[in-house]
């Protein structure tokens, strides 16, 4: 099995961060996000990498930054090794398609999930209450349902634990009135444009979540989008309401993860092999599936 790459090593540079998938290198008036190949779940870092995941991640990402119009303004500077500054444009063998030079913009702190499915947490918290995020919905929904629309439910980033559900009336108190409302339009705008390319591909985008930045006055959007780390995509062929969907996503990790029983605490566990090579091979299908080329690791 393919090696994967889960520290990135630049000899004289360091990263000024690490998140759960990119190491970031601060260049003063930029970033340079590098997509490892660490995988995440229930807000750990798993032991294992999935080969060539950050490749595909940032690959998916530039496709989506390029092909939708919603999607700009976004923060994607260059994504060519060459176009890096020193020393980083001596690695391409090391940076090619997992790097990405971008904007240096302070991050909302608040995720933007938008729903079109019920599935995941979502499903959980319907069936105490039948609502997401203070959204009433109609009863009777199954799981898997389509939503009777698209609803935008974000979610508060911590810094440590796991990311919390927040209703719209508190993500207004967190960022402010129109910032809370630009989100919510922009991100709403972005889902539906990438669920309509989503079917004509086949594929159903059941949910996502979003992230933006400030630059000056202006709202950007920043970090991957529509990516498998950050989307359900489902089957169309497949697709069967009222149970769990087959999902080209890293939910097939989180699906071992329930199934040995883990309380989500650290340390995770360990992932097998067949688990990590067929975690890779759904991702490599969404990448084919939604960009219409086949995955070249070379």
């Amino acid at each position: 099995m393919k090696q994967a790459i889960t520290s990135i090593q630049i000899p004289g540079a360091a990263p000024a961060a690490k998140g759960k998938v990119r190491d970031i290198f601060d260049l003063g008036d930029k970033f340079l996000l590098v997509a490892t190949d660490r995988i995440s779940a229930f807000d750990c870092i798993l032991p294992q990498g999935v080969p060539d995941k950050g490749a595909i991640l940032t690959q998916m990402s530039l496709f989506w930054f390029e092909t939708l119009a919603p999607a700009k303004p976004h923060h994607v500077i260059s994504t060519e090794v060459e176009d890096f500054p020193e020393p980083f444009c001596n690695y391409p063998e090391i940076l090619a398609k997992r790097s990405m030079l971008v904007k240096k913009v302070e991050p909302l702190p608040v995720e933007c999930v938008v729903r079109g499915y019920i599935a995941g947490s979502a499903w959980a918290e319907y069936q105490e209450n039948r609502t997401i995020c203070g959204i009433l919905l109609p009863e009777n929904l199954r799981l898997s349902d389509p939503l009777p629309k698209p609803i935008f439910t974000p979610a508060s980033k911590n810094k440590e634990g796991h990311d919390e559900n927040i209703s719209f009336d508190e993500a207004v108190v967190k960022i402010g009135g129109w910032e809370a409302e630009e989100l919510r339009e922009r991100s709403l705008e972005i889902f539906k444009a990438a669920s309509d390319y989503a079917k004509q591909r086949g594929v159903i985008l059941a949910d996502t979540k979003f992230e933006f930045g400030r630059e000056g006055d202006e709202i950007i959007l920043i970090d991957e989008i529509l990516t498998p780390d950050s989307s359900r995509f489902w089957l169309e062929a497949d697709y069967q309401p009222g149970k769990a969907q087959e999902a080209f996503d890293k939910q097939f990790v989180r699906d071992f993860l329930i199934n040995i029983q883990w309380d989500r605490n650290p340390p995770p566990p360990d992932l097998p092999d067949d688990i990590v090579e067929n975690t890779r091979r759904r991702y490599i299908d969404a990448y084919r599936m939604l960009t219409g080329k086949e995955w070249n690791s070379d």
